[in-house]
């Protein structure tokens, strides 16, 4: 069995940053694929970020703009999310995402396994 979680949220002000943690436990960490995703509230959940399984390649959400970097180490069953520069609009529950796939994807429907979600909330 499968269980994500996300840890590392909590409030900053606008311009702070913050870095996101998700551990793995009930597979195989490397052979998944992993992703980000967030949601505010009255909003769809919406793709942020996406890493393969060997951490070569990446993918964003055209509005991070430079500001997060995703990441993982797959010696701790981990991934992270690097936000900084963190505006208002960032506000939202952050989800990591797993899937048994080796390239980014971006989509909600290709996960697996979802963490239960962290919030951050952005004050300006």
């Amino acid at each position: 069995q499968v269980q994500l979680v996300e840890s590392g949220g909590g409030l900053v002000q606008a311009g702070g940053s913050l870095r996101l943690s998700c551990t793995a436990s009930g597979g195989s960490f490397s052979s998944y694929a992993m992703g980000w995703f967030r949601q505010a509230p009255g909003k769809e959940r919406e793709f942020v970020a996406a890493v393969s399984r060997s951490g070569y390649s990446t993918s964003y959400a055209a509005f991070v703009k430079g500001r997060y970097t995703i990441s993982r180490d797959n010696a701790k069953n981990t991934v992270y999310l690097e936000m900084t520069n963190l505006k208002d609009e960032d506000t939202a529950v952050y989800f990591c995402a797993e899937v048994l796939e080796h390239g980014v994807k971006l989509d909600r429907g290709e996960y697996e396994y979802w963490g239960q979600g962290d919030q951050v909330n952005v004050s300006s």
